[in-house]
This record gives structure tokens, C-alpha cells and sequence, in this order.
């Protein structure tokens, strides 16, 4: 797996952006959005951490009303199985099912802006995509802080734990002291379900 820059070195870099910048995004956006990533951690815990991108999340299912959202201010690429390619043909068409990310930048010369994370949520039921046992209702998944969704702790260390880079290290032990004992709880089964035998499991 390419490690964050190489990425931008091949690809590119991205703008910073915040969470305050996704909001102004997505206004008059019909569909549901929220915040993950390293911000969703930063909202959490309230320490400040650098950032290489702003991680937006969306329904996979939504996936045209954002093409249609994004169309007059946004180029849409889509990285599928670890090819980047423009999504230039209707935006009513739907991406593919292994496509796990969409770029976006507002033309070839600019930055990278959001990379938006799409999430299998059918029926209001989000899966793990590494592992389809491990599910939970949509709105359980989130929380709010000024109005705007996260995605939950716990949720984004699972995420977070089948790389363990040092900045996933970093999240997993600034979130420990704050999390309550049932988000322990539902990560510890998460990845005993998920990951077995993962170091985070001690500790939790």
C-alpha cells in the first residue's frame, strides 16, 4: 500500500480544507453527509492534529446526488481497486460497487479538494467493509458537534486499526481515555470479530 506521499507525489497534493469548508460544500445538498478521517478524531478528543486531507462520507447510494451537487463547481474522479479515473460521462450513472473513494478538484491544474468516503449503509445499516459481520445502524454511527455529523470514535479506529501507521497509533491512544466503557466494549468485539488477535485489544 502506498504510503501518504507517495500518493501525492504520483497524484498530486490536496488543499487544506475543514470541516467549516465541507459545510459551505454541502449546502443545499439534499442527501447525508458527515465528516471522517482525522477530523472526526480532532472533533472528538479537541487535540489538535495535522491533516493531510478532509474526509467527507457519504451513502454510497447517494453517489448522484453528489455528482449532480458537484457539478458545476467540481470535477469528480473516482479511485476504484487502486485506479484514479474522471467520472466525465451522466452524472445520473451510478459508480462502480468496488469504488471506495471520489476525488475531487475543480480542474487538473488545482489541488485535490475532498475525498469523499463512500459508505454501504442499505437500509439505514452500515457494514464494515472488511468484514460483513460487523454492522450498525446508521444513526449510531454518528454524532454531532456545531451542527455538524462525525463519524463516531470507535467507528473510525476500526477503520483505522488493519494499518496501524503511527498516526493511527496516535488516534487509538488520544480516543482511549475518553471513550465510555459500551464504545470499549464495541470495539473490542469489532475487532476481535474483524482483526483477531489486533494489539488495540489488550488495551481496550
Amino acid at each position: 500500500m502506498l504510503s501518504d506521499e507517495e500518493i501525492v507525489r504520483l497524484y498530486g497534493p490536496w488543499r487544506h480544507r475543514s470541516p467549516a469548508d465541507a459545510v459551505e460544500l454541502f449546502n443545499g445538498y439534499p442527501g447525508q453527509w458527515w465528516i471522517a478521517g482525522g477530523w472526526a478524531i480532532e472533533a472528538f478528543t479537541g487535540a489538535h492534529r495535522s491533516h493531510g486531507d478532509l474526509d467527507v462520507s457519504i451513502p454510497r447510494s447517494d453517489v448522484v446526488l453528489l455528482r449532480q451537487h458537484l457539478n458545476c463547481c467540481l470535477d469528480v474522479w473516482a479511485a476504484d481497486k487502486g485506479t484514479l479515473r474522471p467520472l466525465i460521462g451522466e452524472v445520473n450513472e451510478p459508480v462502480s460497487s468496488t469504488c471506495s473513494n471520489l476525488w475531487t478538484r475543480a480542474s487538473g491544474a488545482e489541488p485535490w479538494e475532498y475525498d469523499v468516503i463512500l459508505m454501504d449503509v442499505p437500509n439505514s445499516m452500515w457494514t464494515y467493509k472488511r468484514d460483513g459481520r460487523v454492522g450498525r445502524s446508521t444513526e449510531d454511527i454518528l454524532w454531532t458537534r456545531d451542527g455538524i455529523d462525525y463519524l463516531r470514535p470507535e467507528v473510525q479506529l476500526l477503520h483505522k486499526a488493519p494499518r496501524l501507521r503511527p498516526k493511527d497509533q496516535a488516534d487509538f491512544e488520544s480516543c482511549l481515555p475518553l471513550l465510555d466503557d459500551s464504545d470499549r466494549r464495541w470495539l473490542r468485539s469489532a475487532l476481535h470479530i474483524a482483526h483477531p488477535d489486533h494489539p488495540w485489544c489488550r488495551e481496550l
